[in-house]
């Protein structure tokens, strides 16, 4: 195994390890002793740093070495009587809290060198797993090419007969060949019906013979109801299973291969099957990689952008702000057949109103003030590619209608132009608007509502996948130690229960900004966090009372959901429910009405 630490990569000679010890411990002393530095008074921390530093390079050994020699050189050296050997009893204490604090020091250090060890051999093994499946891959990949070969050169169909009960399942291919619909039961008097009168007797005798013997191996003729004559070749194994004796079989048309490629097609679609779900389990070893977390919640959405990645349908994604909408637009990207092009991003509520219809669609020289040359919009930069519209809601009532017929006829012209241009950029949408309550307001298109919302995602807030925020937590702050120059190892435990316990407003987004906060003032190994940057909310789910001001909240926050119902006759959906009067999406306005165990049903009127 081979690390980016040489020290971990390798286990160090005994006699270095043992080197390394006496010399911090050496340096250590030294260090305490030398007047300008004025290290007088730390000569435990220096003692205690030379203890970790010698079990984290060597191991137990030149650890335990540090430990004795640093408890001789301080009791020695900094006890009194000082620069003596003679018995201390008065400083007995302090020199056995010492010893102590040396040995749990080293020990920490030798077992967080382990877990080091331990985390990248995992992590070469996993690299490892995913390179075999991947060789997996294209052999697997090899093997179809053989198989369709293969199968171009026969008509093989396969079934299974119970000898026992007389059942028998048959392929589609085997329906085919004997020319019966696939919705009939297939018996063993339907196979006779259709063999050869002249070949009749000498199946019954074959078939006779094997439901007592091991093989089944016969040819013979059938005539089909158009007068047509086909030979089969029927091969068998019985076995013994759970239903009783059955042989498991193929019977080939060897007179034609007219339907040869209707059967590779079939095979094909198979194989494919096979692939995809290989690939599905190469994608979750390794995850989606800037995505975090491992909750039902977020699985979910997983689950659904890998099986929306491949097709080019337009995927309309909705959350609340800092959710990671634009990573779940990059995963659908990288999964999609368009990887290798561009991803386009447009925050569009980011651009001038009036500069929106260049900045998607480009401009020619001349079209408006300052054109002094052509430009290309951000729909021919995607081409090929995807084209990412975050805060679609914010766009003006012009752009809308641009952006409708861009949807439909797939063509745009460049502002100041005439020219008619084809796009083939797949569009993926963001919001965090309820796009419907603006619909009912006169704000967004309902058209361009449906054209967008052809395959919609919504991303779950953070309060709502909690589970997720430990991984977030070690993310973030390892990724921010890293930039920093800082070695953060450990995440203080009252920290992270006040983050489990906040709501997150600004959600993924506001995390990562306390994070990246902490880190910057963080002068330790443990990463602590403070609690007044969370807010009030936190104080109360810690204590677990609700202030007097939350409980006015909730009962005003029920009346105004249920004078909604009232008002909608107990209908949540829809552009006139009560999610579109609130102005609130209608699966947060579901969470509240289970969350206040309002019954809606009582508002419905006969």
């Amino acid at each position: 195994m081979h690390s980016s630490n040489p020290f971990l990569g390798r286990r160090l000679p005994p006699i270095l390890g043992y080197g390394i010890a006496v010399l911090s411990v050496g340096t250590a002393f030294i260090l305490s002793h030398l007047p300008p530095l004025h290290l007088e008074s730390a000569p435990v921390s220096l003692f205690l740093c030379a203890v970790m530093f010698s079990a984290w390079l060597g191991g137990v050994g030149p650890g335990l070495l540090a430990t004795g020699l640093s408890a001789v050189a301080f009791y020695y050296s900094f006890l009194s009587p000082l620069n003596s050997l003679v018995a201390k009893p008065g400083e007995m204490p302090r020199f056995f809290v010492f010893v102590l604090s040396a040995l749990f020091v080293g020990s920490l250090s030798v077992a967080q060198r382990w877990a080091t060890q331990s985390l990248r051999v995992a992590r070469d093994d996993l690299k490892d797993t995913v390179e075999t499946l991947e060789e997996t891959n294209e052999a697997l990949g090899k093997s179809e090419a053989y198989l369709a070969e293969a199968q171009a050169l026969s008509q093989t169909g396969s079934f299974g007969w119970n000898v026992d009960t007389g059942e028998l399942l048959w392929s589609d291919e085997t329906f085919r060949i004997f020319g019966y619909d696939r919705a009939l039961k297939p018996t063993v008097e339907r196979v006779l019906e259709r063999v050869h009168p002249e070949d009749l007797r000498r199946v019954e005798e074959n078939l006779d013979v094997a439901s007592h013997s091991e093989n089944l191996d016969m040819e013979h003729r059938l005539a089909m109801p158009d007068g047509s004559v086909k030979m089969v070749h029927v091969l068998g194994h019985a076995r013994l299973g759970a239903a009783g004796r059955e042989f498991i079989g193929a019977v080939t048309d060897i007179t034609t291969v007219r339907n040869a490629f209707d059967e590779i097609r079939a095979l094909r679609d198979q194989l494919y099957k096979e692939n995809v779900a290989l690939r599905e389990e190469i994608d979750i070893t390794r995850m989606f990689e800037e995505i975090v977390g491992s909750s039902p919640a977020l699985q979910s959405v997983l689950s659904r952008v890998a099986k929306v990645a491949p097709a080019d349908s337009t995927v309309l994604i909705t959350g609340e702000t800092g959710t990671g909408k634009e990573l779940i637009a990059r995963a659908i990207h990288k999964r999609s057949q368009r990887s290798s092009r561009a991803f386009v991003s447009v925050n569009c509520a980011a651009i001038p109103r009036d500069l929106i219809a260049s900045e998607l669609f480009g401009h020619e020289k001349g079209a408006f003030t300052g054109a002094t040359q052509r430009r290309v919009g951000r729909f021919e930069s995607a081409e090929g590619g995807t084209i990412f519209l975050d805060e679609v809601g914010e766009l003006p009532a012009e752009m809308q209608i641009a952006l409708l017929r861009v949807l439909q006829e797939r063509e745009f012209q460049r502002v100041g132009g005439n020219e008619s241009f084809k796009t083939n950029a797949r569009v993926v949408a963001a919001t965090n608007r309820d796009l419907q309550a603006a619909i009912v307001e006169g704000r967004f298109r309902e058209d361009l509502f449906y054209r967008l919302n052809v395959f919609p995602i919504e991303v779950p807030p953070l309060r709502e996948r909690k589970e997720d925020i430990p991984l977030l937590v070690q993310y973030f702050a390892e990724r921010y130690a890293s930039k920093a120059g800082k070695n953060i190892t450990n995440i203080n435990k009252k920290s992270m229960e006040a983050l489990q316990s906040y709501t997150w407003p600004g959600n993924i987004r506001e995390l990562q900004n306390v994070l990246e906060r902490s880190v910057v003032i963080c002068d330790t190994d443990t990463l602590f966090v403070d609690e007044s940057w969370l807010g009030r909310r936190t104080a109360v789910a810690a204590e677990g009372t609700a202030l007097p001001f939350t409980e006015k909240l909730s009962v005003q926050e029920r009346q105004m959901i249920e004078a909604a119902l009232a008002e909608s006759n107990g209908r949540v959906s829809g552009p006139r429910g009560a999610a579109a009067k609130l102005g609130i999406p209608q699966s947060t306005l579901d969470s509240k009405i289970k969350a206040l165990k309002i019954d809606k049903q009582r508002f419905r009127k006969a």
